[in-house]
């Protein structure tokens, strides 16, 4: 089995019914869903003038390699009704897989770990609660270490 982390999160709707639907479909049709970090209200990242999000990351176990892992995601963001009609817009829900096992992934269509992971507080903070000891397969540091290293500094709070 496959170890992975996921971060969901949204800014349109009810964003807690969101989360949670969003878990039920990834453990439905991904795999078993191991931990949840809390719940975290985050100012927008990319495209600040927008209300705020909630995230939330996710340690699920799968059978899944990567690649149908992401088809797996893409179509639950589908079936909540996500339309992707600008970078960075406001959104019912957002899955980013952002470590899949040791792996370092570069295609086309998916790049593992998440490139940004290291830049984004937002994704850092929920994750570091759940696996600070994790290493990034790339940047050979701990969750821990990237977390007081990164220099986003928009708001991140634990609800």
């Amino acid at each position: 089995m496959n170890r992975t982390y996921l971060l969901i999160g949204g800014n349109v709707g009810d964003r807690q019914q969101n989360l949670e639907q969003a878990a039920q479909l990834i453990e439905a049709a991904a795999g078993k869903i191991l931990e949840r970090s809390t719940v975290y209200e985050t100012a927008a990242w990319g495209k600040e003038d927008q209300p705020a999000f909630l995230n939330q990351v996710l340690h699920v176990e799968t059978s899944l390699e990567p690649q149908p892992l992401l088809q797996t995601i893409l179509q639950a963001e589908l079936d909540m009704g996500r339309k992707r009609m600008e970078k960075y817009g406001p959104r019912t829900i957002d899955i980013d897989i952002l470590l899949y096992n040791d792996i370092v992934l570069d295609t086309h269509q998916l790049v593992i770990p998440h490139p940004q992971l290291h830049l984004r507080r937002f994704a850092l903070m929920p994750l570091a609660e759940i696996a600070p000891m994790q290493i990034h397969p790339k940047l050979k540091k701990s969750i821990d270490e990237l977390l007081l290293e990164c220099t986003d500094k928009l708001s991140v709070k634990k609800l």
